[in-house]
């Protein structure tokens, strides 16, 4: 058995402001629960509050079964830390300790191999198996097979920074999923899963009979896998819970439904309020000069503190109002012209041309050069004309290729960065990065500044820094820079991975009007409907252009 019970959680943030509102929902024993909701209403936090990394200011959390846990930063890892490291991330406290126990005997033998120190690390040895290192170590053999396609004694010390995202994610998901663990969360599993690794995990899910509550904004693995849906829904005093005991296909009749229910019901109690402060005043004036009427207007006053004292009923949840407006301009009509090129270790050589107003899904398995193709382009391709160069100051490693890509004329490259690593962003709030501007961009006075974060639903994150703000904040924050900043060539690599559904709607109505070329990276199912053609990165290294979306490459063969 294995449930989480969460009751009457309230949460309030360092500055006073109230972020979660008397949270109170079940996940029971077996079911796969989604908890979704905007960007920034503390989808995170309560999962922090779940899993006891934070106390709540009022409210308890009741749950049965160990838990195991994937946390929102898996994907992201780009310190020195290892596939080993990555594996112990995801085991039981006691299996973890006695990981951690090992590691540091080893480092103290490298540095002092006297025998306190031996008998130190032999004891460390010892724990590891008794806490069932070794059984354990079997079953990352099959994890690392599964994810990685490398046996574990050959993947353990290598580095994880050296893994792509989805490559990060599988293998903590398949750790998970074969441990002894029977309740799972799941922060936010499907990131930089390309779709193989998304249709593995909706079937993992829909197959386990481990309870799991996990985060999502993927629409597609929402309807494929969720049985259930908590939302998030933002209100002036925080955001409280409302549940939905279906699945994504009925999820958004049912909402518009129960809002119509509460816009009903409000009408009908500011009616009645306003019958009954007239049916006051009426008494109030005839007891005035009728001592008779007395009575009646005491009765009516009591009448009316009863109603107010009861209140309104539910009040409808805040909907964002985001509205991305990605501008562009006139270019050369070929936008991309690339001949013979080969991303060195990655693909094989191909040409292809990408036409101005062109909208092109970039598509293919985790680990093929997508992401790699995209940096290319946005560092302005094979010796680049400086109207070409980035126009922002984010970091783009170099991507070493033979053969050529150019990029047309007035092509200013735009880049969207997957994992939203902004070193030129951090320390700064987001009023402050927009009023100082930058070589790319002017500067906005305060008032345009706060206009411009109010179309993007940030105003209320204004004086906040950039790496203080949710996933999908930041992203909305990328693409108000990439709007301010006059690209006219726009590189996306998985803008939706953390924007939640109302977002995501509004980029791709925002794409829809963008004057200019868009290259999408992207494994969002949903999001790839509104592309006009695809460029492939198959399993055979070769990369080839389709009408339509192809989501069942394989990972690229090659020595690993």
């Amino acid at each position: 058995m294995a449930h989480i019970d969460v009751s009457g959680i309230d949460y309030f943030l360092s500055d006073g402001t109230q972020l979660l509102n008397q949270v109170t929902f079940k996940v029971p024993d077996g079911t796969k629960t989604a908890l979704i909701g905007p960007n920034g209403t503390g989808k995170t936090t309560l999962f922090r509050i779940i899993a006891g990394d934070l106390v709540p200011d009022e409210g308890v959390v009741g749950r049965s079964g160990n838990m195991g846990i994937m946390r929102q930063f898996v994907g992201q890892v780009r310190d020195g830390s290892t596939v080993r490291d990555l594996l112990v991330s995801a085991a039981p406290p006691a299996l973890a300790a006695a990981a951690r126990a090992v590691d540091a005997a080893e480092l103290a033998m490298v540095e002092h191999d006297d025998e306190p120190t031996q008998m130190a690390y032999a004891q460390a040895i010892v724990d590891w198996g008794d806490a069932g290192g070794y059984d354990v170590e079997t079953v990352w053999d099959e994890v690392c097979m599964a994810a990685l396609g490398l046996p574990f004694d050959r993947a353990q010390h290598r580095p994880a920074s050296s893994l792509s995202g989805g490559e990060q994610k599988r293998l903590v998901l398949e750790a998970l999923f074969a441990g002894p663990d029977e309740l799972l969360l799941l922060d936010e599993p499907d990131n930089y899963l390309d779709v193989p690794g998304k249709r593995w995990l909706e079937a993992k899910l829909n197959e386990s009979k481990k309870t799991v509550l996990f985060i999502s904004h993927d629409r597609e693995l929402l309807n494929n896998a969720a049985g259930r849906i908590v939302t998030l829904e933002p209100g002036i005093n925080g955001a409280g819970a409302w549940i939905h005991g279906g699945g994504f296909g009925s999820y958004v009749d049912a909402r518009a439904d129960r809002n119509a229910r509460f816009e009903e019901l409000r009408k009908r109690w500011d009616e009645e309020h306003v019958k009954l402060k007239e049916l006051v005043n009426m008494y109030k004036n005839k007891a005035a000069f009728r001592s008779d009427m007395a009575n009646r207007y005491h009765a009516a006053q009591t009448r009316l503190a009863k109603f107010l004292e009861a209140g309104p009923p539910e009040a409808l949840p805040i909907e964002q109002n985001v509205q991305m407006r990605l501008k562009g301009g006139r270019t050369a009509k070929r936008a991309i012209v690339a001949e013979k090129l080969e991303l060195t270790g990655l693909m094989k050589p191909f040409s292809t041309e990408v036409w101005f107003g062109d909208r092109v899904g970039v598509l293919g398995s985790n680990g093929s050069g997508k992401s790699h193709f995209l940096r290319l382009l946005a560092t302005g391709g094979t010796d680049p004309e400086r109207e070409h160069l980035p126009v922002s100051d984010v970091e783009i490693a170099e991507v070493p290729h033979e053969g050529t890509v150019k990029l047309g004329a007035r092509i200013r490259p735009g880049f969207f960065a997957q994992t939203h690593v902004r070193p030129d962003l951090l320390g700064k709030t987001l009023l402050e990065i927009l009023h100082r501007g930058d070589e790319h961009r002017s500067g906005l006075g305060r008032e345009a500044a706060a206009g411009a974060l109010d179309g993007y639903g940030l105003a209320g994150e204004s004086e906040q820094k950039y790496e203080s703000l949710s996933g999908g904040q930041q992203a909305r924050f990328q693409i108000l820079l990439l709007q301010l900043s006059g690209a006219t060539l726009l590189l996306l690599d998985e803008p939706t991975d953390n924007l939640d559904l109302h977002s995501a709607e509004a980029l791709e109505r925002a794409i829809d009007h963008f004057e200019g070329t868009v290259l999408a990276v992207t494994h969002d199912r949903w999001f790839a409907r509104t592309f006009d053609r695809f460029l492939v990165f198959g399993s055979d290294g070769k990369v080839y252009e389709s009408a339509e979306p192809v989501w069942d490459e394989q990972r690229v063969a090659r020595a690993r």
